[in-house]
């Protein structure tokens, strides 16, 4: 395990009240927990919005499966990005509708394109990309 070092965090006390509150919530057992998967989703979110490194991300939409031609068209362009798809999951929600989730990995900029494209066919009802990745700093502190 990576080294864990302790430095001092000033705040405002109505700030450190929302803040005891919100950790409540979620249910961590210290501030120290809290201020961690804070700190990895600022990177994460950063290195999705710089376009820097590797990302992984969750496509999911919502599609009429009786438009034409549309899962034929799903399916191809899925097979046009083989490289980046690490795994897909179909759910037949009724006897019209599909969930599709795709799991992307790659470059922060061909996955975005890769999902946008996907998000943007008309048919597609409803979708959304949740987008993570292993922060660079726990790269390294892992090895």
């Amino acid at each position: 395990m990576a080294k864990l070092l302790r430095f001092g965090v000033a705040m405002e006390d109505s700030l450190l009240r929302e803040f005891d509150k919100y950790i409540r919530r979620k249910g961590y057992r210290n501030r120290s927990e809290a201020i961690r998967d804070l700190a990895r989703d600022a990177i994460v979110r950063e290195a999705w919005e710089q376009e820097k490194g590797e990302v992984i991300a969750a496509v999911a939409l919502v599609y009429d499966h009786e438009k034409r031609g549309l899962a034929d068209l799903l399916t191809d362009l899925q097979h046009h990005a083989f490289n980046m798809i690490v795994s897909t999951l179909h759910v037949h929600l009724d006897e019209r509708h599909c969930l599709e989730v795709i799991v992307l990995r790659g470059k922060s900029s061909s996955v975005r394109k890769f999902a946008d494209n996907l998000l943007a066919i008309k048919g597609v009802l409803h979708g959304g990309v949740v987008a993570t990745g292993v922060p660079s700093a726990e790269k390294t502190s892992t090895s």
